[in-house]
């Protein structure tokens, strides 16, 4: 007996077991197939829910009674509507009272369904539709109901001064949702956010963020945004702002380029200052006392009209606003006197220019130096015998018989000087001077200037001179007598053409003598 009553004892504790497990794993879905619920309902304060509950499967199965319970967050379990097939609906005392009712009417065991109007934010938790069977036991469905609220969110820069230590430079707040907001930050700023929740009424949420950096001045300014996601949003919320943090002026002096020299006139020295807030007043200062008299100071310029030893100095500028302070200096260095290196490539420039200029000119006079000379020549003739007579052509003298020399030229016109001597030839009064039965041309009186170009001459010359026979002009005779005239160099050079073009004719043996030569 005793060991039938331990064999009793041991299957009961086992059916009980099995009861345990039933009940438990039924909401993970080893009984749940019977039981058809919505996983998640949700819903706003005010509205009406309803909650489905069905068994799906009757046959062979006895359902002995229905019950819903309210699984709160917190809080304990408690039944909020019972139904049995024998009795009318029951519906205990809970936080539900008066706003839960079955859906049918009258209610059906095999679809429970229930139906919460006026919901509230404190209606949020689990709801379990529960059925008592035979001989299944027990079977159940969970439903969780979600109550939302739409929070208000914002967000702002916060001002603050620059230091080392981490400061709060911006806020976000995510004020009364349901479910709690998620916020996010995004900026370039090196820093962390710490966010916090707080329970507000009917069981609503109040999100706020923080973004803390240490502020510097490089940070004022930043773009940094706060980005608040919620389930009631279609989208994310952003909010961009600016980073604020105050700072002392930041100073800096230009204008100093190193080359204050004596008598250097109208340097200027700007004073830049950048600060959070603007700078209120800019102070310039001398280190070595009053500022010299040859500076203006007008805002934040500072203006040298004439350089000179008092202002071999170091110069102070101080600006300020409600923050501090800040200031820069500069050490100005008093030279001599420096040539401008861009007057230097002036100066260089046209001496050069001169330079160029001045051998243009040599070469011009040169020029016109060499072509005189060479001019003046044809006024030259070699003195002596060679003033008396020239053969234009082969440049030989005729003999005293009137015979041509050797070489010379028989049938040309014989040039000679007409000096009054009685050898000359005796003159004809029909027609020209006859020597040896050829014709004489007889030449006028020379000037002074060939008579002084003559006595110039070395020997040398006179034989260049003998060879530059294409350089000499004749001209018609005029008077009684034969005339050889030595014209000016223009007048050579236009005689010279007419007779080498128009009158002058080639002879047999190389030379050229005139058709006009005049004959008296």
């Amino acid at each position: 007996m005793a060991g039938q009553d331990a064999l009793s004892s041991g299957q009961v504790f086992v059916k009980l077991l099995l009861l345990f497990l039933a009940s438990t794993l039924l909401p993970h879905g080893v009984f749940g197939q019977q039981v058809k619920v919505e996983p998640e309902v949700t819903s706003y304060p005010g509205q009406t829910v309803n909650l489905i509950c069905t068994f799906t499967d009757t046959n062979k199965i006895q359902i002995t009674m229905v019950t819903w319970i309210y699984e709160p967050k917190e809080g304990e379990r408690t039944n909020i509507a019972v139904l049995h097939p024998s009795y009318d609906p029951n519906y205990p005392e809970s936080p539900l009272k008066d706003r839960v009712s079955f859906m049918e009417s009258p209610p059906n065991v095999a679809s429970p369904s229930i139906q919460i109007s006026n919901v509230r934010m404190t209606d949020e938790g689990k709801y379990i539709c529960e059925f008592a069977s035979y001989p299944s036991g027990h079977k159940q469905g969970v439903t969780q109901l979600v109550m939302l609220t739409k929070p208000q969110n914002s967000a702002s820069a916060l001002t603050v001064e620059a230091g080392p230590k981490p400061t709060a430079v911006a806020r976000c707040e995510s004020l009364n949702g349901r479910p709690a907001a998620q916020i996010r930050w995004v900026t370039t700023a090196n820093g962390n956010a710490t966010t916090t929740s707080k329970q507000g009424q009917d069981n609503t949420v109040s999100v706020t963020s923080e973004y803390r950096v240490a502020p510097t001045a490089a940070d004022n300014g930043k773009d940094i945004s706060c980005i608040v996601s919620h389930r009631t949003q279609t989208s994310p919320e952003s909010f961009q702002m600016k980073l604020k943090v105050l700072y002392a002026p930041q100073v800096t002096i230009v204008g100093y380029d190193n080359n204050w020299y004596v008598g250097r006139t109208n340097v200027l020295l700007t004073c830049q200052a950048a600060g959070n807030p603007v700078p209120t007043t800019v102070l310039w200062k001398s280190m070595t006392g009053a500022m010299p008299d040859t500076v203006q100071i007008k805002d934040n310029q500072l203006k040298v009209l004439k350089v000179d030893e008092a202002v071999n100095t170091t110069f102070v500028c101080e600006v300020k606003n409600r923050v501090g302070t800040g200031r820069d200096q500069v050490t100005a260095l008093v030279r001599e006197p420096t040539v401008n290196p861009s007057n230097a490539g002036v100066v260089a420039g046209a001496v050069i220019g001169s330079l160029l200029a001045l051998l243009l000119v040599a070469a011009l006079v040169a020029v016109l130096v060499t072509r005189s000379r060479r001019q003046q020549q044809g006024y030259r003739a070699k003195g002596g015998s060679d003033l008396k007579a020239r053969i234009f052509g082969g440049g030989k003298t005729a003999n005293k018989n009137g015979t041509g020399g050797v070489g010379g030229n028989n049938n040309g016109p014989i040039y000679v000087y007409d000096d009054g001597s009685a050898n000359q030839g005796e003159k004809n009064n029909h027609g020209p001077l006859t020597i040896g039965g050829r014709p004489e041309v007889v030449a006028g009186t020379p000037t002074a200037q060939d008579i002084l170009l003559s006595s110039e001459l070395d020997d040398a010359e006179r034989r260049k001179f003998d060879e530059l026979e294409e350089e000499e002009r004749y001209d018609h005779f005029s008077g009684v007598a034969p005339i050889l005239q030595l014209r000016p160099p223009n007048e050579q050079e236009e005689m010279i053409g007419v007779y080498l073009d128009d009158d002058m004719e080639s002879q047999r043996d190389g030379s050229v003598i005139s058709r006009t030569a005049v004959y008296v």
